[in-house]
Order: structure tokens, then C-alpha cells, then sequence
């Protein structure tokens, strides 16, 4: 089964739970959000989206070969 999410949503929600954890305030976390935004429209956006996608990739491969092992029965 695949499950496949925007990593911008995933990084939203971990940083709701930080600034209503305390760990962030929101004046730090509108600054992170406008960095973003700004380190996407430089040249920094290609190397981060393909490491991004190599993590990705990484990730898929480890899964692919837990369910190979498991579906031909290997313990």
C-alpha cells in the first residue's frame, strides 16, 4: 500500500505541534515559512529537491525490499 503526502503538509503540521508545544514561537516560525518561501525561488531549489527525492527514493527502495522479503515468506 502506498501513501503519498505533500511534504509541505507534513512540515505544516510538525510545525503546528512545535509552536502550540512551546517549543517555537510564532515570530520564529513566520520567519522560517518566509525563508522558505524565499530559498525556493534561488538556484538552492534543484539541490534540495533532488536530495529530497533521493531521501524519497531511499525510503521506497527500504520498503519495496521489507515487502519483497516478506511476501516470499522469509523471516
Amino acid at each position: 500500500m502506498v501513501i503519498s503526502f505533500s511534504l509541505a503538509l507534513l512540515f505544516g503540521v510538525i510545525m503546528f505541534f512545535m509552536i502550540r508545544g512551546g517549543v517555537i514561537k510564532w515570530g520564529p516560525a513566520i520567519v522560517a515559512i518566509l525563508f522558505g518561501f524565499s530559498l525556493a525561488s534561488t538556484g538552492a531549489n534543484d539541490p534540495i529537491e533532488d536530495f529530497l527525492q533521493g531521501v524519497t527514493d531511499a525510503v521506497d527502495d527500504v520498503d519495496d525490499s521489507i515487502n519483497d522479503r516478506d511476501d516470499t515468506g522469509a523471516e
